[in-house]
């Protein structure tokens, strides 16, 4: 029988909201290219941010779920994961995804409904982005079963939402991950709110790193808006997962300063002053602060990285808006690996439908 157990969760946090210290810098910090590219990359992401709801607002684009105030999560896991990694995100995971290989064209042209923006033929590995809560948690389990069964020291990163933790595929995987020790690092994007539902009214618990205890694995909070702090807690996790062949799970605190996506009003449901307060402790400003601080960053080299960030993504919508559909039959011919007979007549009559429509009958 086992003893009587004692838990604890513990907030790792080394920025308060003005970019000051809190705690000394971890050993990893004396690489200024890394802290250069975390920013630039959050940079990246919220401008890439910006062009797609603009893309959208205008019919040039679908329905898109911003990452405003949640760039640092995603770029910290984009840059802590080694190549041969696998992700496994879900739809606010755009930095990581950008940073591992695939173009922001692609990025577009996915929310564009173009399913060639899945392709990720640089980052073949790698899951596309999963849109259904919390399904994606089962699917990563499976891969680090088959990473483990290989023998290979690969290591599998997958994210959610808070909402997903309210699911039980979530709570299927941490007890898979923790039973079989598997190599996977579980991360949420606690942003507070699943659309409409603030956190509050999802669990009775006070963080949501401690759902880890009941599956006997590691659980850490974390300030998700510290870059220090994300990139700190995912480093450490993923080199625990991929050494010690066991898994952590993250609770990165955020908040959504956007609607839930283009298809939602978070004024009809989200008080304006809370908003306004967390605008207060944003990601990019509070590392910018930091930099600054630390003498690694000044006006001159602000102005140069919105030029050029700004001249990447618009060279990306141009892409986006040059590429020529795919044929109609598109719609059927990635379903099968063989046709099913059924299908045939269908195919048929739409390329009909084509070939009428360019003659202009």
């Amino acid at each position: 029988m086992r003893g009587r157990q004692q838990f604890s969760i513990r907030l790792l946090q080394y920025l308060d909201p003005q970019g000051k210290l809190d705690l000394p810098l971890p050993e990893w910090t004396s690489n200024t290219i890394l802290l250069l590219a975390i920013y630039e990359n959050m940079v990246l992401a919220r401008l890439l941010d910006q062009k797609a709801i603009a893309l959208q607002r205008t019919g040039q684009m679908g329905t898109y779920p911003s990452i405003l105030g949640q760039e640092a999560i995603s770029v910290c896991i984009g840059l802590a994961m080694a190549k041969h990694d696998v992700l496994v995100p879900y739809y606010r995971d755009t930095p990581a995804q950008i940073i591992r290989g695939i173009s922001l064209a692609e990025i577009f042209m996915y929310w564009g409904g173009d399913e060639r923006g899945g392709n990720l033929n640089t980052a073949s590995r790698d899951l596309p982005t999963c849109v259904p809560i919390a399904t994606q948690l089962t699917q990563a389990a499976g891969v680090a079963v088959a990473l483990k069964i290989k023998g290979e020291d690969s290591v599998v990163v997958t994210t959610c939402g808070d909402g997903a933790t309210s699911k039980g595929d979530f709570m299927e995987a941490l007890n898979l991950a923790g039973v079989w020790d598997l190599p996977i690092v579980f991360v949420i994007n606690n942003n507070r709110w699943a659309i409409s539902v603030p956190l509050e009214q999802q669990t009775r618990a006070a963080t949501l790193a401690q759902k880890a205890i009941a599956a006997g694995i590691e659980g850490i909070q974390v300030d998700g808006n510290d870059p220090i702090a994300v990139y700190d807690a995912i480093h450490q996790a993923i080199e625990r997962a991929r050494k010690d062949k066991q898994p952590t799970l993250i609770e990165a605190l955020s908040y959504r300063l956007s609607d839930h996506t283009t298809a939602d009003d978070a004024s009809r449901y989200r008080d304006a002053d809370e908003l306004k307060a967390h605008w207060q402790e944003e990601p990019i400003l509070r590392f910018q602060q930091f930099l600054h601080q630390q003498g690694l960053w000044n006006a001159g080299q602000e102005k140069a990285l919105q030029q050029q960030c700004l001249q990447v993504v618009d060279t990306a919508v141009d892409e986006y808006l040059s590429v020529d559909a795919e044929p109609a039959t598109a719609i059927i011919d990635y379903l099968h690996a063989f046709l099913p007979y059924t299908l045939e007549p269908q195919r048929v009559g739409l390329q009909g439908k084509e070939a009428s429509a360019l003659r202009g009958d």
